[in-house]
């Protein structure tokens, strides 16, 4: 397919920063915290995405969506488990019987650098175990050249996998490879178009990650697109995103951005791990007046 990119949207930079800016200025009272803290918790993808994963370790990791933390009643597990294909059956059986989704990356994950072919044998692989999200990479090489008909054709061709396994789809950009705004925008377009159920910033793996003028851009293009077709698509932002006062910022721009119906773990994801932890402190503070110390929480 030819993907026509002539009517993409410029960024003003300077904007976008300014309404960053009044979003990281809202206040929020303490009951509106609490909820707020559980909401992020809800919306987690507990990731783990590194060479020396094994199966011990992502079943610790399964229990954590599960129970974020046994001494606070009433937690609310986190949305999904990331993990790399070959440890999808393995997730899945430690999650069973919970809404604690499976969520796999795929297509040559980090780089993107491969075939077309091996990209759909490594999304058919996740799947074929199990995979109730897959989380791919596009090829960022092709996009920053202008091939945007190929990104296009990558995109359409995974979520026809997914489309067949009942999986949802969430398109990594690596925004701090593809560098502006304006270019954020454009794949952020392209890859509605193509099918894409959440678009999402990172894939951790590079300095640069989540930021929240890229997100704001992401979330706007969202927003563009749902009042066009209708069609509500999910955001991720992944990377970077480590204390709970962050999340809470996300949460603001999100809802003014949106508005409520965004407010789910349907829609809205963190890609993260730390995360949790600092939340569950801030939970314990907000809660029962103390700290934890950081010795009561699992390290990822």
């Amino acid at each position: 397919m030819i993907y026509n990119t002539q009517n993409t949207i410029a960024i003003d930079q300077v904007g976008i920063e300014e309404r960053v800016a009044r979003f990281n200025t809202r206040s929020i009272k303490k009951e509106s915290k609490v909820q707020a803290l559980k909401l992020a918790l809800s919306m987690i993808d507990l990731t783990t995405l590194e060479g020396k994963d094994t199966d011990g370790k992502v079943k610790q990791m399964c229990y954590k969506a599960l129970h974020p933390h046994d001494a606070l009643p009433n937690l609310p597990t986190t949305a999904a488990v990331c993990v790399y294909p070959t440890f999808v059956k393995t997730a899945k059986e430690a999650l069973k019987n919970s809404d604690v989704k499976v969520a796999s990356v795929s297509t040559a994950f980090p780089s993107g650098n491969s075939t077309r072919q091996v990209k759909l044998l490594d999304t058919q692989f996740a799947l074929d175990h199990g995979a109730d999200e897959i989380d791919m990479v596009i090829s960022r090489g092709q996009f920053l050249i202008g091939n945007y008909t190929f990104v296009f054709d990558e995109i359409a061709s995974i979520k026809e996998l997914c489309k067949k396994h009942h999986a949802r789809l969430k398109v990594i950009f690596e925004t701090g490879e593809i560098s502006t705004l304006d270019n954020v925008r454009k794949i952020s377009d392209l890859a509605m178009h193509a099918g894409a159920d959440f678009i999402k910033t990172s894939t951790g793996k590079i300095g640069v990650a989540a930021t929240m003028p890229v997100t704001l851009v992401m979330l706007d293009a969202i927003k563009d697109y749902y009042h066009k077709t209708g069609i509500m698509v999910g955001m991720k932002p992944a990377g970077g995103i480590s204390s709970a006062k962050s999340a809470i910022q996300y949460l603001v721009m999100l809802h003014e951005t949106l508005g409520n119906a965004w407010l789910t773990n349907t829609y809205f994801r963190f890609g993260a791990s730390s995360l949790a932890n600092d939340i569950v402190l801030q939970l314990e503070k907000e809660i029962r007046g103390v700290y934890f110390s950081k010795d009561y929480i699992s390290v990822d």
